[in-house]
């Protein structure tokens, strides 16, 4: 990459209110991070490898027709509390204590279900509606994405 393009880069991630910016292209992978400071780390790209193209046996496709079914009955009994960000899931406060919430248990708006850790942050996470808890969709240190149901509140 441009040392030119390389430092406008940098110049418009420090005057913007972007902290972190990826940029991929041939040459390589360069990403910018805003902290206290601009920093810079360049990554070269592999080799491209061949994919062999392959012909997907018929059971395939009827087979991951019901992995997404489950995906969507959740939601339709309850109402799911979702991750607001991505990052891990944890249960509980510390590996050995015991999970903020059960199976079965009632829980009122603002009671806290869970901690998912962002950027070596605990972000506790509350239930936005009072019931009781009915299913709990993620395993305690799974990677959780925005959006992705983790609790359903009955």
């Amino acid at each position: 990459m441009d040392l030119r393009k390389l430092k406008t880069l940098i110049d418009l991630v420090s005057d913007s209110n972007v902290s972190e910016l990826e940029i991929t292209e041939a040459e390589g992978k360069v990403r910018i991070v805003k902290g206290g400071g601009a920093m810079v780390q360049g990554y070269p790209m592999p080799a491209p490898m061949p994919v062999p193209m392959v012909a997907a046996p018929a059971a395939a496709p009827a087979a991951a027709a019901p992995a997404a079914a489950p995906a969507a009955a959740p939601a339709a009994s309850g109402h799911a509390v979702k991750a607001p960000m991505v990052g891990t899931f944890y249960r509980s406060a510390s590996p050995g204590a015991k999970p903020f919430v059960e199976l079965g248990q009632a829980v009122k708006e603002g009671d806290t279900l869970c901690i998912i850790e962002a950027m070596k942050i605990l972000n506790e996470i509350e239930a936005d509606k009072s019931g009781t808890v009915t299913q709990v969709l993620c395993e305690n240190g799974q990677a959780v994405e925005y959006g992705q149901p983790m609790f359903i509140i009955e």
